[in-house]
């Protein structure tokens, strides 16, 4: 099978080997049915890309109504497993690609901590976000595959400790799991869409009855001021990770982004019939990851996601978890 982020410029020849996740599936004896249809690049070609579609593979559509976007980047992970098509799927996430089509399809999914599970063989967009995910129809079938996907790969150096904490999450899927825990709510991110926020109050009434502690609402910190920075992060990653990746791939005519742009230039009726590739000429114009823009739009990002972000506010509330809207 090709991989191809939905590219027409990468099909000519197929990966040399497999991403190591899907060598760990076939040693715990899964049976790989095939792949499915992304956002072409992951959604990172163009600022007004159409969710779900590629010009390898063309639109994803949302099984439960046939019109509706199935969201992306792995829409047809998403939209398989809500079809029925297989039990299990496989998502990739930098920003939302895992949990959009999720949430979009009806289903489960889980964006594991970078460093978990390994990238090796997976089309990059950037080494500081990207990360592969389970994608199920149950907690515990997405619980079941994470537990096959964890662990430390040499082949990707973010996991050398992944070892350290992967386990058998299944043992986590019991009917008292939230007895106790603290959950504070982040009421921020609500206000968008009036039926994600009937389903947020839903399932804090159910965590309620299952012994939850709900603090609502919480504040998480520097929300407005991540947006820019994680832009610059993925724009210098993005070639700089591209340009390595190609470099593996042989028997490909496109060896750099700079092969990609003149591609989709040299074949935009198939590969831009509707959208551009605004965000691949953007990311072209950027320096090595030595440039200063970078490393401190980098340490920026780290400290007002974490540090300032995500773990003040668990701290600040003595928090297991935080709930939000997924989308």
């Amino acid at each position: 099978m090709l991989t191809t982020a939905g590219s027409l410029a990468m099909s000519a020849a197929p990966a040399p080997r497999d991403a190591t996740i899907v060598e760990k599936l076939r040693k715990a004896g899964a049976i790989v049915l095939g792949k499915t249809n992304l956002s072409e690049w992951a959604n990172f070609r163009s600022t007004h890309a159409t969710s779900g579609w590629s010009g390898r593979g063309g639109l994803t559509q949302n099984p439960y109504v046939l019109d509706r976007n199935a969201c992306g980047s792995s829409a047809g992970s998403g939209a398989a497993v809500a079809a029925g098509f297989t039990t299990l799927a496989i998502g990739t996430e930098t920003d939302g690609s895992v949990i959009c089509p999720a949430s979009m399809n009806g289903i489960v999914g889980i964006k594991p901590t970078l460093g978990l599970v390994s990238r090796a063989g997976i089309v990059p967009i950037s080494h500081n976000q990207d990360t592969a995910g389970p994608m199920a129809r149950s907690v515990a079938d997405a619980a079941t595959l994470l537990t096959v996907m964890a662990g430390s790969d040499p082949r990707d150096p973010a996991t050398i400790d992944a070892d350290q904490h992967a386990t058998d999450y299944r043992k986590y899927v019991v009917a008292d799991g939230l007895k106790g825990k603290r959950i504070g709510v982040l009421r921020q991110y609500t206000g968008a869409e009036p039926n994600a926020d009937r389903v947020l109050d839903q399932a804090i009434t159910k965590m309620k009855k299952a012994g939850a502690i709900i603090v609502d609402p919480v504040k998480l910190p520097h929300i407005g001021d991540l947006g820019k920075d994680e832009m610059t992060v993925l724009l210098f990653d993005f070639k700089h990770d591209l340009n390595r990746y190609l470099a593996t791939r042989k028997g490909l005519k496109v060896h750099t982004l700079a092969d990609l742009i003149a591609f989709n230039k040299a074949h935009a009726k198939t590969e831009m019939p509707w959208f551009g590739q605004e965000l691949f000429l953007m990311a072209e114009k950027k320096g090595p990851l030595t440039d200063k823009e970078y490393t401190e739009a980098l340490e920026r990002a780290k400290r007002h996601a974490g540090p300032e972000g995500i773990d003040a506010a668990l701290e600040e509330h003595k928090l297991d978890a935080l709930l939000a809207p997924s989308w």
